[in-house]
């Protein structure tokens, strides 16, 4: 765990497909049993998000192994992610087009080195929407992770269950360029 972590944009699922499938794997071992986390259904979720618009990817690499990933997708104010909020989403948010972060993961070993914070702010480098969302399990590490974006500038804005099998989440946002020039 010595080599250093490389990032990689991808704007065509055809060249990171596999990759992201098996460090999705790696990333979510524990959870593959329940229905939402299967490989399979992940590989469907990708598929469908990969086709929407602004679709893009980072893949972070050390030497020939990858290490993390994250995806995201360009969602309008009239776009489903919001639609199924218990509440309507702020207009601060979804007024405009935002930048949907729909996965972001990093390999157990790699875990607290920064990598998964450097593969989302560059991810969201290059993006020209205002504001950056995403949706995370509360539960998720006990309330790590959601802590984690809370740290990173998110902040719940609402709350979803995207399907039937999935848990209820927490939806965060916040803008793209979140800190910069403080």
């Amino acid at each position: 765990m010595t080599a250093p972590v490389k990032l990689q944009h991808y704007s065509a699922l055809s060249e990171a497909r596999q990759n992201l499938i098996s460090l999705y794997a790696d990333v979510r071992a524990e959870l593959l049993h329940l229905p939402n986390y299967r490989v399979d259904v992940f590989a469907e979720r990708l598929d469908r998000h990969a086709v929407e618009p602004g679709w893009q990817a980072v893949i972070a690499y050390a030497g020939d192994a990858t290490v993390g990933y994250a995806y995201a997708n360009t969602v309008q104010p009239d776009d489903r992610w919001w639609g199924r909020m218990t509440t309507p989403a702020p207009a601060a948010y979804a007024a405009a087009p935002a930048v949907a972060v729909k996965e972001i993961g990093v390999a157990t070993p790699w875990r607290g080195r920064g990598v998964a914070r450097r593969i989302h702010d560059a991810l969201l480098a290059t993006r020209s929407e205002p504001n950056a969302t995403l949706m995370v399990n509360p539960a998720a590490g006990d309330g790590k992770v959601q802590r984690l974006y809370e740290r990173w500038g998110y902040a719940v804005i609402g709350v979803v269950q995207p399907s039937p099998e999935s848990p209820v989440l927490a939806c965060m946002a916040r803008p793209v360029r979140h800190g910069e020039g403080s």
